[in-house]
């Protein structure tokens, strides 16, 4: 007996805005059904898999204790500058000299997420020393 995860829900204020961020984010698109002033909006990702956004009333407060992590297909710095442009704002920066590392953002809403080495960056770099 198992459980098959069906979507990552996101509570937020905007459930259409944010939902319309990601599927900048993740270049996949909306629910077919969903329009502004939804209160609850789905990205399709691949797989079956969703990002489920439903509006609440209270705040976001404090740190995630689950999160995305984000393996761009481009480069990892390229694709920190794409997400700034887009309205992501910079949490942490985790870079390490030797290219190894990571960078947190945060959505619209201050959701944090990572942003990871593309599978090429990684391909390309020495062994991480500890």
């Amino acid at each position: 007996m198992f459980s098959t995860v069906a979507n990552m829900a996101v509570d937020c204020t905007d459930a259409y805005g944010l939902a319309r961020f990601w599927s900048e984010v993740t270049g996949r698109p909306l629910h077919p059904g969903d329009r502004p002033g939804d209160d609850e909006t789905e990205v399709m990702l691949p797989g079956g898999l969703t990002l489920h956004f439903n509006e609440v009333p209270e705040p976001k407060v404090g740190k995630n204790r689950l999160h995305l992590c984000l393996r761009p297909d481009t480069s990892r710095d390229a694709e920190v500058e794409r997400l700034l442009t887009l309205g992501a704002s910079l949490v942490a920066d985790h870079r390490r000299p030797d290219g190894w590392g990571w960078v947190v953002l945060a959505d619209p809403e201050g959701n944090e997420f990572c942003v990871l080495l593309a599978e090429s960056e990684r391909a390309s770099l020495p062994p991480r020393s500890s």
